[in-house]
């Protein structure tokens, strides 16, 4: 158990709240990706030991987690290893069955089933392979419904073969789409990949496949067979050669007789399969003989390694090469084969991989769709491949109780219906129960739907999240006036159900009740309100952006949006593409979507993301600046950040660094040239006086325009009465002055 982990296990034993020990399980820094120890945690990050001083039993939690730190926390299981043997499990290994556990696992490792003479086999699931799946009969059912994507044929047929129209004839049909029929040549997926346009794409979405891929621009499927196989600890230090020779620098083979072998990958021996053929080519080897060289290789044990150089020579003489040459080569095979990929898992991942992107490039809506359902469980995927949606073109429509089901659909090539089954606090039997109600005919009302659905499956807790979600945003908008009015529309639909099992005093079969439809009288959210709760539903925002409620005033300051930050932007303002190191001043705004703290040699480092509805970009904060701001650095509040942009030659994008960070509040203050105020004599110096003594501390001056029926005159106030204009200072102003007579005047 590492430092981190320890502490959420023992909190949750000890029945300390959730958000406490994620506190200080975050509080604990990264030395690289991991976490370092308790005590060099409590000594390098004060936070920490104040939380301990502040908090009781967080002492007792610590030394205990102290003393349970890097123990062994539970027995791990292969994900898809099967072991097979000739009789009975037990003649040949001891098991392991966990509690509640069907299935049994060994207690032997890996490497001590295979001693003991068992098979094992990895047999992998692949949840891309689901995605592909669903994406296919998207694309179909679109094009079906004449309104698929990308080149094929639209309306001229159904794909699953119905009869064609008098005026087609059967060649016109379009055949079903099918991932067999792709062509590995396709020029906009691989122009995808060259972008690094990769999230939600099978093994090239991480940050470090995306730098690779915009440093080789892979043109071919060879290549993404390559690269996926380099992209591992080891091999990976020869993709920069990799890189430069893909685009032109000049290399030699090892052996003029393997240039066949190795032409594909520019001279580097990237897979176990190319060392057997140059084992063979060179050396003389069986391909059974090669595949046991392979093995040794990989074991590095002594003796077979000895006894295979001699084999490997000798046959290497036979063949015209001297013996020198043919050790050397020995001895580069070997290097190579100990961390070599085999070619056929490579290539079978990189042609998922390649499926994966044609469909991006082509059929963005049917494979985004699916590739959203696939991951609706995980509120922070979701997130992201949104975001990625976006970035296609692709509409995301807000959910709905009269048209989404419980999955993501595409609804065209561009538009996506939003998944119930993504809302908090739903289900598949609830999404399935409000599905079918809905077949008698869409829903009027709260109150109707509240009366058609099974309250036994669809809870109340289900209705709120539904509303806070903007499901029946369709029905009314008022999500404030729904919420409210939650519990009147349950009443009345479990009066009527009790009426309709009634007979009337007059024998009728069944009492017509009628419902009364009776709506809260409340204020609508505010946008900020409104999105909170979005967020609690959806776990992001969807229906707008916090930062719209400060973009008008923002405006007045802030000159670039951070979908404006650009290599192109960074260059054109440095005056050249070519001396972009430097850095562009900048003054940027967001709202703080993430926040990461790593160690550096120059103490602590703050990774803070920003988003602005335009973009995501994330800014590095040193220490000094950091502990100043901390306070204002929160996630879901507004900062304002006055740094420099420069573009990172490595990755190629943009980067930013801050240097001075504000709140709304000191931004303002920072920003602005003053506060004016128009005064009548209506408001009295005492009551301007009361307003502003909390806020004295600021740095922006104020002017009083003061006019009556006599005279009027202008009154700059004293730097000891300069303010920080803060959001309650501002809206009291307003009330006091009337919301005209109160301006902040920007330069």
């Amino acid at each position: 158990m590492a430092s981190k982990a320890v502490i959420r296990d023992v909190g949750r034993v000890m029945d300390f709240p959730y958000g406490l020990c994620d506190s200080l399980s975050k509080a604990i820094p990264l030395e690289g990706v991991k976490p370092v120890s308790l005590a060099k945690a409590r000594a390098m990050e004060p936070e920490i030991n104040a939380i301990a001083e502040r908090e009781e039993g967080v002492p007792e939690l610590l030394e205990l987690a102290e003393r349970l730190e890097d123990l062994t926390r539970n027995v791990g299981m292969h994900a898809g290893g099967v072991l097979i043997a000739p009789g009975q499990l037990t003649d040949f290994c001891p098991l392991y069955c966990a509690d509640s556990e069907a299935s049994v696992v060994s207690q032997f490792d890996k490497d001590d089933v295979e001693a003991v003479g068992l098979v094992k086999f990895d047999f992998l699931g692949l949840r891309t392979l689901t995605i592909l799946d669903w994406a296919m009969r998207h694309v179909n059912r679109l094009e079906k419904n004449g309104k698929g994507e990308g080149g094929r044929e639209k309306g001229n047929g159904d794909a699953e073969g119905s009869s064609p129209s008098p005026l087609s004839t059967e060649a016109a049909i379009p055949s079903p789409f099918t991932l067999e029929s792709l062509p590995l040549d396709d020029q906009p997926t691989y122009e995808l990949l060259a972008k690094a346009n990769t999230t939600s794409i099978f093994q090239l979405e991480s940050r470090g496949m995306k730098d690779m891929l915009k440093q080789a621009r892979p043109d071919c499927f060879e290549d993404i067979i390559a690269l996926v196989a380099l992209y591992r600890p080891g091999p990976m230090d020869l993709i920069p050669d990799f890189v430069r020779r893909k685009h032109g620098e000049k290399f030699d083979y090892p052996h003029p007789a393997v240039e066949s072998v190795l032409r594909e990958t520019y001279g580097i021996m990237v897979y176990q399969e190319q060392v057997m053929q140059m084992a063979q080519i060179v050396g003389g080897y069986s391909l059974g003989g090669a595949d046991l060289l392979r093995r040794a290789m990989g074991k590095k044990k002594a003796e077979e390694m000895a006894e295979q150089r001699e084999i490997f020579v000798a046959g290497a003489l036979k063949g015209g090469t001297s013996k020198e040459h043919a050790g050397e080569l020995f001895d580069l095979m070997e290097k190579f084969a100990g961390y070599g990929f085999n070619k056929s898992h490579a290539a079978a991942y990189a042609l998922v991989a390649y499926q994966t992107a044609y469909l991006k490039a082509h059929h963005p809506a049917a494979f985004m769709a699916a590739t959203l359902s696939a991951d609706m469980d995980n509120t922070e995927k979701v997130r992201i491949f949104y975001q990625d949606a976006l970035q296609q073109n692709l509409r995301v429509l807000l959910p709905d109780v009269n048209s989404s089901g419980y999955a993501f659909l595409p609804v065209d090539d561009k538009t996506i219906a939003y998944g119930l089954g993504a809302v908090k606090g739903t289900g598949e039997a609830a999404i399935g129960n409000i599905v079918a109600a809905r077949e008698g005919g869409a829903f009027k009302d709260l109150f109707d739907f509240c009366r058609r659905v099974d309250k036994r499956v669809v809870n109340r807790r289900t209705v709120e999240a539904l509303i806070r979600a903007g499901a029946f945003d369709a029905i009314s908008d008022h999500r404030a006036c729904l919420m409210a009015t939650l519990d009147a529309a349950l009443a009345s639909a479990d009066q009527q159900a009790r009426a309709a099992n009634q007979n009337s005093l007059f024998g009728d079969e069944e009492a017509d009740v009628a419902l009364t439809v009776k709506y809260a009288d409340v204020p609508r959210w505010r946008l900020r309100e409104q999105l909170a709760h979005e967020k609690t539903s959806l776990g992001f925002y969807l229906g707008g952006h916090p930062y719209q409620e400060y973009e008008a005033e923002l405006a007045k300051f802030i000159k670039v949006r951070l979908g404006d930050l650009t290599p192109q932007f960074v260059g054109a303002a440095n005056g050249s593409t070519h001396n972009t190191r430097r850095g562009v001043p900048v003054v940027l705004a967001g709202i703080v979507a993430g926040l990461r703290i790593q160690q550096t040699r120059r103490g602590r480092m703050a990774v803070v993301t920003l988003d602005d509805g335009s973009a995501q970009i994330e800014m590095t904060v040193f220490n000094e600046e950091y502990e100043r701001s901390k306070p204002w650095i929160r996630e879901d509040e507004l900062l304002v950040v006055r740094g420099k942009a420069s573009l990172d030659e490595y990755s190629g994008n943009v980067r930013a660094s801050g240097e001075e960070l504000f709140d709304f509040a000191s931004a303002r203050s920072h920003f602005a040239q003053q506060l004016e105020l128009r005064c009548n004599g209506e408001a009295s110096v005492a009551q301007l006086k009361k307003l502003f003594a909390p806020y004295r501390d600021g740095k922006c001056p104020v002017l009083i325009h003061y006019h009556n029926d006599e005279a009027s005159c202008q009154l700059r106030l004293g730097e000891a009465w300069q303010v920080t204009l803060h959001d309650d200072l501002l809206r009291e102003l307003r009330k006091l002055l009337q919301a005209e007579n109160v301006e902040v005047v920007y330069a």
